[in-house]
């Protein structure tokens, strides 16, 4: 019989991760901020006659003099995000005040999501009918507006043709790979609890392609939707494609933004943007707090199982973390939010947790006993190929990648400016190491607890029949 407590440690380490990945409701808050203000005469990140502008500010368009750009410049885009939306403070040091807009939107966020959850699947599968299925309207309105605008070619050209000299570079994979693992939340346990609330036969095969197929090709035509807006923002300002390709928030934030405002019609555009990744975020956030939820519940079902119980429980889990949050709408809450996404949920802590699922599902449970029950429930054995990939490949790169991150490991900077103190970094690498370490922790621990030899221990614990 299999024993799986030893590697109950991976479950732990996964809600740790969870409980980091909360933080993401701040894009949401900044989405929907945005999307408030954009339904103004005159968007405010359009011009440079505010009071929070500098005087060393540029319209959308850009200041130009004999085809050369101004140096020591920002754009008015720019300056809102910093200035308006953010009040950036001159570090994590200087927490500063709660921006109350910023609160509001935080409020709203977190209602919306434990409405959305607080009868479990019952309140979450209808709602997410209508966030995982609306974005897809204002992608396609985005896309055929973007293909519309002059020089938006130029930008799909630059997102079709990659640099194949990039390509040669192993850190691109690496981070192609972190990518695939945040985006498909293939190392959360958050598909683990969704499916859990699956009949025995559903088809998790069917169901796992077209998740693969939907996700993947999302991601290929929005980048039609990004890369033909920057297209036409480099052919207004005269610029190459490549000097105005942001990371990050900036891409969202700023330079879509500041793309709209040059359009016919600004604000239109600018609300269908923000429209789409207001429910994006929504969907995504909900799903996550789900996950966290439905976990802790099977945990005890005995507590939280009862009449009346589970949503006496969402309610506490969302207002706690709103107090919590509030943190990430203060002024310098931009450098908290970076720490988190830096460390919190860093590549290190997926690929660690994909190692270790591997080697607890292929190796100690079993890859045939896998495929054994896969057909048992779908009617249909998977390829040979699934088995090789969790007992070899995926383990090997997955080893490969983490080692190669603690090797090329570099400290977080924000806009290659500002440098956090060391305790900040201190804090940031225990964020990781807590969901890292539950894992060797909870076996190492389970080892101690259990009476016998070592190898008779490490049978007991690993035992599969």
């Amino acid at each position: 019989m299999y024993n799986p407590i030893c590697f109950l440690g991976i479950g732990y380490g996964n809600t740790i991760i969870k409980l980091y990945d909360f933080s993401y409701i701040i894009i949401q808050v900044w989405a929907l901020l945005y999307l408030v203000l954009s339904f103004r005469s005159q968007l405010p990140w359009g011009s440079c006659e505010n009071t929070w502008n500098t005087g060393k500010v540029t319209v959308a368009y850009g200041i130009q003099t004999n085809h050369t750009v101004l140096t020591n410049t920002t754009s008015a885009a720019t300056e809102f995000w910093e200035r308006r939306v953010l009040g950036m403070s001159g570090g994590i040091e200087e927490l500063g005040s709660v921006r109350w807009e910023l609160a509001l939107c935080l409020l709203a966020s977190w209602m919306f999501c434990y409405f959305s959850i607080w009868k479990g699947v019952r309140s979450s599968g209808k709602v997410a009918y209508f966030t995982a299925t609306f974005p897809y309207v204002m992608l396609v309105i985005l896309l055929i507006r973007g293909l519309t605008l002059p020089g938006a070619w130029d930008g799909i050209y630059y997102y079709l043709y990659p640099d194949l000299n990039r390509l040669a570079n192993l850190e691109v994979w690496i981070e192609a790979g972190s990518q695939i693992c945040f985006s498909f939340s293939v190392t959360l346990g958050i598909l683990n609890v969704l499916g859990s609330y699956n009949e025995y036969n559903n088809n998790c095969y069917k169901d796992c392609f077209w998740l693969c197929l939907l996700n993947s090709g999302t991601s290929f035509v929005a980048g039609f939707v990004v890369f033909s807006v920057l297209g036409f923002m480099a052919h207004k300002q005269g610029v190459t494609v490549d000097s105005v390709v942001q990371s990050g928030p900036g891409l969202a934030f700023i330079a879509y933004p500041q793309a709209t405002a040059m359009m016919p019609l600004p604000q239109f555009w600018t609300v269908c943007f923000f429209l789409m990744l207001f429910f994006l975020s929504v969907d995504t956030h909900f799903v996550t707090v789900e996950g966290f939820i439905t976990s802790i519940s099977d945990l005890f079902p005995k507590l939280f199982r009862k009449s009346g119980r589970h949503e006496i429980f969402v309610l506490v889990i969302c207002l706690f973390f709103f107090l919590i949050h509030l943190m990430l709408v203060t002024e310098g809450g931009i450098y908290i939010f970076q720490l988190i996404d830096y460390y919190g949920t860093t590549r290190a802590c997926h690929y660690f947790m994909a190692l270790s699922e591997c080697l607890a599902l292929a190796w100690s449970f079993g890859a045939d006993r896998i495929i054994n029950i896969i057909e048992d429930m779908t009617g249909h054995r998977p390829s040979v190929f699934f088995k090789l990939c969790w007992k070899y490949i995926i383990p090997l790169l997955s080893l490969t990648s983490f080692i190669l991150y603690l090797v090329d490991y570099k400290h977080l900077k924000i806009n290659d400016w500002y440098t956090y103190p060391d305790w900040a970094y201190a804090l940031g690498w225990t964020m990781t190491l807590s969901s890292v370490l539950m894992v060797p922790l909870w076996a190492a621990g389970q080892m101690c607890l259990t009476a016998g030899t070592f190898r008779q221990v490490s049978v007991h614990l690993l035992q599969h029949k």
